[in-house]
């Protein structure tokens, strides 16, 4: 039997390749915590666990992950089978409330190790890869219309991205729509524009604000209010024709199945370290499926970094 003899881990500080602008911080630089869990075999496995814009953002930070993961979930992982992946998690969620994000790198690496051992990709242990390639939108957010409108088309003209997400939040209203329509009227249909308010509206802003995108010929909003209000996000997904998502909303299973049962979204914004690691995730995207929501793969990491 594999078992799981040590787990390390170290934070790692990569500057951005430009301020990211945030509604509730800018960032400079992207903290990650790399797991590395080490088996009696020989074999190791990585996992990451971040998070963006500091604790405005959510209940975790680079620091907790890596507390939570150093002082209470590896005593209680090793010595156990590192094959047994299921088991470990059952066990982590009994021990260890919240800190979706610390779980998520552990089981992304015990995922990896076991990946490895059995000689196939991770994928394969999920049952196998529904597909080879994926649309990836590019986030712009330097908060200047002309340095963002710069950085589309030269990501369009090398033909790298035509699918542009703006942060907006930070601003009133009025200028974040003027911001997003002047930027959607500089790329033309060569791009497609949806913008991420990172909760930042009222309900009242919110009315305003998906009427003016709207009207821009933005084609998604996400999370355009707090995380908990549920019928505000409801209300603005059946007033709308733009596409309303759902992200800090979504924690884990339970809440998706909360968001979809009160028709609080049409799309799901699927996060691998907020939903808890990626058996969790998948649990998300399957509840997104059954209700017939889109869905979009989101996640922190992704933030560009030098």
């Amino acid at each position: 039997m594999t078992k799981i003899e040590r787990i390390e881990t170290i934070i790692l500080d990569l500057p951005t390749i430009r301020g990211h602008v945030l509604s509730m911080a800018t960032m400079l630089s992207q903290s990650v915590v790399l797991v590395q869990i080490l088996s009696s075999d020989g074999s190791e496995g990585f996992g990451e666990g971040t998070t963006i814009g500091g604790l405005g953002y959510g209940p975790e930070s680079p620091e907790s992950i890596q507390s939570a993961i150093d002082s209470y979930i590896t005593s209680a992982l090793v010595g156990r089978c590192g094959d047994n992946v299921n088991g470990a998690l059952q066990l982590i969620d009994k021990l260890v409330r919240g800190n979706r994000i610390a779980k998520a790198a552990v089981e992304i690496a015990l995922w990896d190790g076991l990946g490895k051992r059995l000689g196939v990709p991770v994928s394969q242990l999920f049952g196998g890869a529904v597909t080879d390639k994926l649309p990836v939108a590019w986030t712009l957010a330097s908060g200047c219309c002309d340095t963002d409108i710069a950085e589309a088309h030269e990501m369009i003209e090398t033909r790298r991205h035509n699918i542009f997400k703006l942060k907006i939040g930070k601003r009133s209203v009025r200028d974040d729509i003027a911001h997003v329509a002047r930027i959607k009227t500089a790329l033309g249909d060569d791009a497609s524009v949806r913008v991420d308010v990172n909760t930042a509206w009222s309900l009242q802003d919110a009315r305003w604000g998906l009427k003016g995108l709207q009207d821009a010929g933005c084609e998604l909003i996400e999370q355009p209010v707090a995380a908990r209000n549920l019928d505000a996000m409801a209300e603005l997904t059946r007033s709308y024709e733009i596409a309303v998502m759902a992200d800090e909303s979504l924690n884990g299973p339970e809440d998706a199945l909360a968001v979809a049962a009160r028709g609080a979204a049409d799309v799901f914004a699927v996060k691998i370290g907020q939903s808890g690691g990626l058996k969790r995730a998948s649990e998300v995207i399957a509840t997104a499926q059954a209700a017939g929501l889109g869905l979009y793969v989101s996640d922190v990491s992704a933030y560009g970094s030098k």
